[in-house]
């Protein structure tokens, strides 16, 4: 039996057409990307195989392109969740995958672009799955507030998160990642959903699981119930706090935009 079929509730979750899922990629450099692609979904006729639409994906394209290692998270609307590892195998301008996705009411009606090509991911490792319950995730959205004068002392110097972004950063109801490089080179995502602004420079949040160690560079990313999207790059400095370098944009008029 295949990965995917193994692991319970996986495939019916990639099925689903609005299931969040968020595909975290790396540059040549190591550095992590993580952006919403609900378009992400399992291939009928080859086993553990995953395939996406190429749509407003630009630096994802770009270090697919340097490095074919991937983390992928997919999680529900009961946060019931997954993370994966996966090696992305190549673009397809035509056939079944590029069909099915050119059919998508997602992609055929969308104003700003089409579809260049689908883009094709063999499943390597389950790394994780989970179950969060609303009880934890107030509590530790809580206790990221609480920690958050800390953690903006401990990050001064981050560059000044755009007020858009802290505000989308703030929000209760959003789904909120974490990504960094793994010690085997491949990207590692995991669900940070207190993630929350800590002064004008930095993030804080109550992630679980497996964390990177102090220094690790870290890609945040937040989407919301209105599919508005921020991207915040920086270190991870222990104790929850990121001090952000980098924010981008993640949807029209310029997707991937940088805005700090």
């Amino acid at each position: 039996m295949s990965l995917l079929q193994q692991t319970p509730g996986l495939l019916e979750a990639l099925r689903g057409a609005m299931t969040p899922k968020f595909l975290a990629t790396r540059s040549a450099a190591g550095v992590p990307n993580v952006v919403p692609v609900v378009s992400l979904q399992p291939a009928d006729d080859r086993p553990d195989t995953l395939f996406f639409g190429n749509f407003l994906l630009r630096k994802s394209i770009r270090n697919l392109r340097e490095d074919p290692r991937v983390g992928i998270l997919v999680m529900t609307q009961d946060l019931r969740g997954w993370a994966l590892t996966g090696d992305f195998q190549a673009f397809e301008k035509s056939g079944p995958y590029y069909d099915q996705q050119m059919a998508s009411p997602l992609l055929r009606y969308n104003a700003y672009t089409g579809i260049r090509d689908a883009g094709v991911i063999a499943a390597r490792t389950l790394e994780a799955s989970f179950r969060l319950t609303q009880l934890a995730v107030a509590r530790d959205l809580v206790l990221a507030r609480l920690a958050a004068g800390q953690a903006a002392r401990v990050a001064a110097g981050g560059v000044a998160v755009p007020l858009a972004a802290r505000r989308e950063f703030a929000r209760m109801a959003a789904l909120k990642v974490l990504a960094w490089v793994g010690d085997d080179g491949y990207p590692r995502v995991v669900p940070a959903l207190s993630l929350q602004p800590a002064g004008s420079g930095a993030l804080v949040c109550r992630a679980q699981g497996r964390l990177p160690a102090p220094g690790t560079l870290v890609a945040a990313n937040v989407l919301t119930l209105e599919a508005v999207s921020y991207q915040a790059k920086g270190r991870w400095l222990g104790g929850g706090a990121i001090q952000v370098q980098e924010v981008y944009a993640g949807g029209p008029p310029i997707p991937g935009e940088r805005v700090a």
